[in-house]
C-alpha cells in the first residue's frame, strides 16, 4: 500500500512516515500543500493523508483539487481544529474521515487500517478474464495452474489489475512502482511488462497486456479461439 503524506510540520509528517513504513506501507511526504496538490493528482497513492492548514494550498483546496480530477482516492483529513464546522468543510471538501491533533499512533493506524478496509484494497483476490492474482501469495492463478511474481511484477500487475481497461502510462507505472524520485526509466516498464506477458502465457491465462503508443498499457480479455 503506498500512501501519501500531506503535512506542513516536518517532524509529524516524518514521525507519521517512520510509523507507517515500519507497518508495511510505502510512504512519501511532502511539506506544502502546492506539491500535495501535484503528487496526489498523480492517482498512485492509495490513500491521502492532509493537513489543514498549510503554505500555499490548504488541506480543503488540495482535496477539492483531487476530487475534481475524479480521484476517489481515501482522505484522511488532519486538523489542530475541532470545531464542527471545520469537520463539516473538510467532508464537504471530499475527505473521508476527519482526525483531530494531537492522536495518538494506534489511532492513526486504526483509521488508516479501516479506510484501506472501507475502499476494498485488503481484499485477497483480485480478478480479470479466467485468471486471478493473489495477494497473499503474490501468485497469478488460472485454473488448476500458477506462477509466483517478483515484487516489481506484482506491483505492476496489481496496479494493472486495479484499472483494467483503462490506460497507465509508463510515467505513472513507474511513480507507482519505482517511486516517484526513482532514476528508474521506461525501458524498465517494457521489461517487466514483458515478464508478465510470458508469465501469463505460461499458466494459459486469457489476459493481454495491450500497448497504446504514447498512451501506455492496459488489459483486454483475449477472444475466444473459436470465435476468431
Amino acid at each position: 500500500m503506498k500512501i501519501l503524506i500531506v503535512e506542513d510540520e516536518r517532524h509529524l509528517a516524518d514521525s507519521m512516515q517512520a510509523l507507517l513504513r515500519s507497518k508495511g506501507f510505502e510512504v512519501e511526504a511532502v511539506y506544502d500543500g502546492e506539491d500535495g496538490a501535484q503528487y496526489a493528482e498523480l492517482g498512485i497513492y492509495d490513500l491521502l493523508i492532509l493537513d489543514v492548514m498549510m503554505p500555499k494550498i490548504n488541506g480543503y483546496d488540495v482535496a477539492r483539487m483531487v476530487r475534481k480530477q475524479h480521484c476517489n482516492t481515501p482522505i484522511l483529513m488532519l486538523t489542530a481544529k475541532s470545531e464542527l464546522e471545520d469537520r463539516i468543510e473538510g467532508l464537504n471538501a471530499g475527505a473521508d474521515y476527519y482526525l483531530t491533533k494531537p492522536f495518538d499512533s494506534r489511532e492513526l493506524l486504526a483509521c488508516i487500517n479501516a479506510m484501506l478496509r472501507r475502499q476494498g484494497t485488503q481484499v485477497n483476490d483480485m480478478f480479470f478474464g479466467n485468471t486471478h492474482l493473489d495477494l497473499s501469495t503474490c501468485k497469478l492463478v488460472c485454473g488448476e495452474n500458477s506462477i509466483r511474481l517478483s515484487p516489481k511484477e506484482f506491483d505492476i500487475m496489481r496496479f494493472l489489475l486495479q484499472t483494467g481497461e483503462k490506460n497507465l502510462s509508463k510515467e505513472t507505472i513507474l511513480a507507482r512502482v519505482w517511486g516517484y524520485n526513482s532514476e528508474a526509466v521506461g525501458n524498465h516498464v517494457e521489461v517487466f511488462v514483458g515478464f508478465l506477458r510470458k508469465k501469463l502465457k505460461a499458466i494459459g491465462s486469457n489476459i493481454c497486456i495491450e500497448a497504446r503508443r504514447n498512451l501506455g498499457y492496459h488489459l483486454e480479455v483475449e477472444a475466444d479461439a473459436e470465435e476468431t
